[in-house]
């Protein structure tokens, strides 16, 4: 056997990232068409998609809208009917053999089920893919130590999946993608099979990774709370179309496609019933309630002291809540006001106290 480059330690976070702007990605007139029985079954059409190098690129959408299709077809365990995928300029629809394995090696993969193997311990787990390339025992035993220690789970070597929580599965499982030191990491639905709390720590260490070792995540997922806590842009799929994408600010602060709100819907902040109750129509003696939207467009915080001395100070907050996404505010309050209907008319003129305003109702 030809002798083997042993890995580089995790160093990775000294290095400079290779101009960070370069499309490492570029997913051109994507097509899949899938045989079933005597018809066709079409999962994508026409995506077109640039993925930065070092981004967290999210791929969001409902079931069968193509999300597993596209991931699938970036390393080539999927073929396209049509289209090209390239990375770093070179179309993988053109790799054989030995080329196509180097470019396997090159992206790693992360599992809704974690994919171990139950009979072996996760030091053997981890040692799969390195015995496969070649890499002797001293290497992979470095290489799986310094691994553990990155994703939290040091001491466990030779401890069986059996044994271990959903969560501390998924990390064997981030820690075995990494074996190969992939330049570009998969993530299918990689928290879909654990609990909230749990799926915040999984979150929060593919962050990390990411950061540390500058590579690219490409991360699918139906759940909008985990695009909008780790993904840098994103990108909505319906029906096997591209309906929107872009930086996750923009698309949460402003969406425009019918599939992306009712993605958004459930971290909606709705009208308590309460409130909805006592709600009225007409003006009478009652105070006057506003919705403001905030949509993270204004580089301005939600001013809450301005509002109140448009409104001449007599403000109550009902309801709502901000966020921050990217670093913009983005949310909704809803106030309620005595002031007269001339200046809430005047009230709902400003601009840059909030993105827009209307009068829902009267209380």
């Amino acid at each position: 056997m030809s002798q083997v480059v042993p890995l580089r330690p995790l160093t990775r976070a000294a290095e400079p990232v290779p101009d960070a702007a370069q499309v490492h990605v570029q997913i051109t007139q994507l097509g899949k068409t899938y045989q079933a029985g005597s018809g066709a079954v079409t999962a994508l059409t026409g995506v077109d998609l640039s993925i930065r190098r070092g981004a967290i690129f999210g791929v969001i959408g409902r079931s069968g809208a193509g999300k597993s299709s596209l991931i699938r077809m970036l390393n080539r365990l999927e073929e396209p009917t049509e289209g090209s995928v390239s990375i770093d300029g070179v179309d993988i629809g053109t790799l054989h053999g030995k080329e196509l394995v180097a470019l396997r090696r090159r992206i790693g993969m992360i599992f809704q089920h974690f994919n171990l193997l139950s009979s072996q311990t996760v030091l053997e787990n981890l040692a799969l893919p390195l015995k496969a390339a070649g890499i002797g025992r001293a290497v992979i035993e470095q290489r799986a130590r310094e691994l553990l220690a990155l994703v939290g789970l040091e001491g466990k070597e030779k401890v069986y999946p059996s044994r271990l929580s959903g969560g501390q599965k998924q990390r064997v499982g981030i820690a075995r993608a990494l074996m190969l030191e992939p330049q570009i990491l998969l993530c299918d639905e990689a928290t879909s099979a654990l609990d909230p709390e749990t799926t915040q720590s999984v979150l929060a260490l593919l962050k990390e990774i990411n950061q540390r070792l500058g590579l690219t995540l490409v991360l699918i997922t139906h759940e909008m709370a985990v695009i909008r806590q780790i993904c840098d842009h994103v990108v909505v799929l319906e029906q096997g179309r591209v309906v929107e994408q872009g930086p996750v600010w923009k698309i949460f602060g402003q969406p425009q496609a019918e599939a992306t709100r009712a993605l958004l819907a459930p971290l909606s902040t709705q009208l308590p019933s309460d409130l909805a109750a006592r709600l009225q129509a007409s003006d009478g003696s009652g105070a006057t309630v506003l919705e403001l939207i905030f949509d993270g467009q204004s580089a301005r915080e939600p001013d809450v002291f301005a509002i109140g001395q448009a409104l001449g100070g007599q403000v109550e907050l009902l309801h709502g809540g901000i966020d921050r996404i990217q670093g913009r505010a983005q949310g909704r309050l809803l106030i309620s006001t005595v002031a007269p209907a001339s200046r809430v008319a005047a009230f709902l003129e400003k601009t840059g106290l909030f993105s827009s305003a209307k009068v829902i109702g009267h209380v």
